[in-house]
């Protein structure tokens, strides 16, 4: 039997304080820290986020190898709208990996489909989904698959959208060579109603499997409701469901083809990318400029 590890201290590695939760989810706990040495030094902006592993996996011989996976993955994309990581480091006290990443301050995408039951307006809508997909189509092009995109790991800040938590994602063949991956048989903690079905039956993470979780996310932001219901892909499958799906309140004309093609069930139907998909969105009529903050 595992013997538990030591209580998470209020300094980690002698430089991060901890000053209090903000979010924990299905494999990582979310802390608020202050960077001490930054801090020492009179630099403003001390402020940053702090991760570690949930209490379900820290017990596992290969945890640290996990976190570490999700550091590399994020560190090596390059884009405004994906969250930037600092660092990666060990605790020798408590034995507890961590990653440093920026504090993000704004308002998670599961939160504003709460304030906004009926969709967001095209005039809102059109520039968080170009945001999304072009930081999407980033990570593909870089050879990242995120594995989990769901409202809660998408957030608007005053500088644009933000992708983050790619703590179930992996890389592509040949990219980033000997870096840890998860096992999917032993550890299914992507989230049911965002994941493609050949996911769900076992098949392997894709760029495609991506795509039908993003879609999922901005059908739902432009018209307030899942498009299956919030079945999962193998319910709406077997109910066919994907043959009733209706244009969303919010989205043009112009861009339904493309969405209800990255919708697809079967994913021989699937036929377009993150990159397509975010040009769909390009291609149509702008509305007037706005600003969440």
């Amino acid at each position: 039997m595992t013997e538990p590890l030591p209580p998470l201290p209020d300094v980690l590695a002698g430089r991060y304080r901890i000053e209090r939760l903000l979010g924990a989810g299905g494999m990582g706990t979310v802390y608020r820290a202050r960077d001490l040495l930054h801090e020492q030094f009179g630099e403003t902006g001390a402020e940053i986020a702090v991760k570690i592993l949930g209490e379900a996996f820290e017990g596992s011989p290969d945890a640290n190898a996990l976190l570490y996976s999700e550091f590399a993955l994020t560190r090596h994309l390059r884009h405004p709208g994906v969250m930037q990581m600092f660092d990666f480091d060990v605790d020798s006290a408590c034995g507890r990996a961590f990653i440093t990443m920026e504090l993000m301050q704004g308002l998670p995408l599961d939160r504003l489909l709460c304030e906004r039951p009926l969709g967001v307006p095209w005039i809102e809508l059109r520039d968080i989904a170009i945001e999304l997909l072009d930081a999407l189509a980033h990570s593909h092009s870089r050879g990242v698959l995120h594995g989990d995109l769901k409202p809660s790991n998408v957030m608007l800040t005053e500088d644009g959208v933000r992708l983050f938590d790619f703590g179930l994602g992996q890389a592509m063949d040949g990219v980033l060579p000997g870096l840890p991956t998860l096992s999917r048989e032993r550890i299914k903690a992507w989230t049911p109603n965002y994941a493609a079905p050949e996911l769900l039956e076992g098949g392997p993470l894709s760029m495609s499997t991506d795509v039908y979780a993003v879609a999922c996310v901005v059908f739902e932001l432009a018209g307030g409701k899942h498009p299956f219901q919030r079945l999962t892909a193998i319910e709406a499958r077997e109910n066919k469901l994907d043959r009733k799906l209706k244009k969303p309140k919010h989205l043009p004309k112009t861009c339904w083809a493309a969405l209800r093609t990255a919708l697809a069930l079967n994913p021989k139907k699937r036929t377009i990318d993150a990159a397509a998909l975010r040009d769909s969105f390009r291609a149509a009529p702008p509305a007037k400029s706005w600003r969440w903050f």
